[in-house]
């Protein structure tokens, strides 16, 4: 066992070593890994999925509503929060370790010779497990972006942008419009296009360009479904939807308004990628209770985890915490990476908490992490309550010591870490 054990970190150790302080772009590498893997994303159907924040979401809830029709459903997700294979999952099945060994072992050479990077060794890695694991439907989230992320690669059925906001400035562009262009790039000839973005101006750019990229089809939710007598609470997020000539009521377990929005996008796409992938909203309905998605809003006892990690994401929280209100007095244990807009998501945040506890997550890239003396100074300026303890475990203990109720936000390295330290399982949602 410890010989398994050991050979199976060398290979996450390998892949995580091909992980550098840059993206790199382009879906050349991506391409010539998989043709010597024997192009295995063409074997099964895709459905592909992009956006700043409801990606995860809305794979979530189409996991849920597929497996629910009888299908054998795969999904490649990213980041991870604890563990690295709960990124490639088959029905809901973490890929094996000896799987990752596997692939490490066999196809180091095609990696090395290739310059392929962690995510795109990672990607071909999903996309080959999946081949031959013969699923009926893969959910590919992207990444980063979309024109030129490694996902890119595949054929979908149907291809969806879920919503833009500000992130990943300095890699997608500065303004909405060139962030949205970028997230179009899933966008193709022949395939239909589904958008989830409300903002009627960001929604027009999506649709003219899926329209500019020969898309069989454009559908904007937010014109073809309504969502009306939306309610939050602890237990999830109840709604009335019209959509595909049904009117139903919905209560998904997820929790938060923008929950109705991805439960709407997501039956859109499904709808566009056809049989037998179509549901009706009234088995959709029916189905998605079974939804699961951990570090979204994810009540443990007195602890909220939410991985929120952009100024967007950070509103989101602040609207679901207002809504479900929560035992006070609220703690929120907050670690963001350096280069995100941590100073708007603690501003967002700020008149929903009673107290930040500012700390450093172990598993954060020291080159991005974020300045806690810089943190302290502008709470202090706002006139934020919030307690500097830069060791991670000691603000776990210190929040849950100071709080009826403890967020833990940030990134996905605050919330895993956070996880892992509780014992709270990502595969449980």
């Amino acid at each position: 066992m410890d010989v398994a054990l050991t050979t199976y970190q060398a290979a996450l150790d390998y892949l995580f070593a091909r992980t550098t302080g840059t993206f790199k772009f382009g879906l050349e590498r991506t391409r010539a890994l998989l043709t010597e893997l024997g192009e295995p994303q063409r074997q099964y159907p895709v459905l592909h999925v992009a956006g700043t924040n409801g990606k995860g979401s809305s794979v979530a809830t189409a996991e849920a509503l597929l497996r629910a029709g009888g299908l054998r459903v795969a999904r490649y997700t990213s980041p991870h929060l604890v563990h690295f294979p709960e990124r490639i999952a088959v029905n809901g099945e973490p890929i094996a370790e000896d799987a990752i060994v596997d692939f490490v072992r066999e196809y180091t050479p095609a990696v090395e010779r290739l310059g392929a990077s962690f995510f795109e060794a990672t990607t071909a890695l999903a996309l080959l497990h999946f081949a031959t694991q013969h699923v009926d439907v893969a959910l590919i989230e992207t990444g980063l972006g979309g024109r030129l992320d490694s996902t890119n690669v595949v054929l979908p059925r149907a291809a969806g942008v879920t919503s833009i906001g500000y992130d990943h400035m300095e890699y997608l562009g500065s303004t909405l419009q060139a962030i949205a262009a970028e997230k179009a790039g899933i966008f193709k000839p022949g395939v239909p296009a589904v958008i989830g973005e409300p903002d009627l101006e960001v929604r027009s750019w999506l649709a003219r360009d899926a329209r500019a990229a020969g898309a069989s089809s454009v559908h904007v939710v937010a014109e073809e479904m309504t969502v009306s007598d939306l309610r939050v609470g602890v237990a999830g997020t109840r709604f009335r939807l019209i959509a595909l000539g049904e009117d139903e009521v919905v209560e998904t377990p997820l929790v938060g308004r923008h929950q109705a929005s991805n439960f709407a996008f997501t039956l859109a796409l499904l709808q566009a990628a056809g049989e037998p992938f179509r549901v009706t909203l009234r088995q959709a309905a029916a189905a998605v209770a079974s939804v699961r998605l951990p570090g979204r809003f994810q009540h443990v006892g007195p602890w909220i985890f939410d991985v929120a990690h952009n100024a967007d994401g950070a509103r989101t929280l602040a609207a679901s915490l207002a809504s479900v209100a929560p035992a006070r007095p609220l703690v929120a244990v907050l670690c963001v990476l350096g280069d995100k807009d941590w100073r708007a998501m603690m501003n967002v945040l700020a008149p929903v908490v009673d107290t930040f506890v500012l700390t450093d997550a172990p598993t954060a890239p020291r080159l991005r992490a974020w300045s806690l003396d810089e943190a302290r100074t502008h709470a202090e300026s706002h006139g934020y309550r919030a307690d500097v303890v830069a060791d991670f475990d000691d603000a776990l203990r210190h929040a849950e010591r100071a709080g009826a109720t403890i967020l833990v936000t940030g990134s996905f390295h605050t919330v895993g870490d956070a996880m892992a330290r509780l014992q709270v399982s990502p595969l449980t949602g």
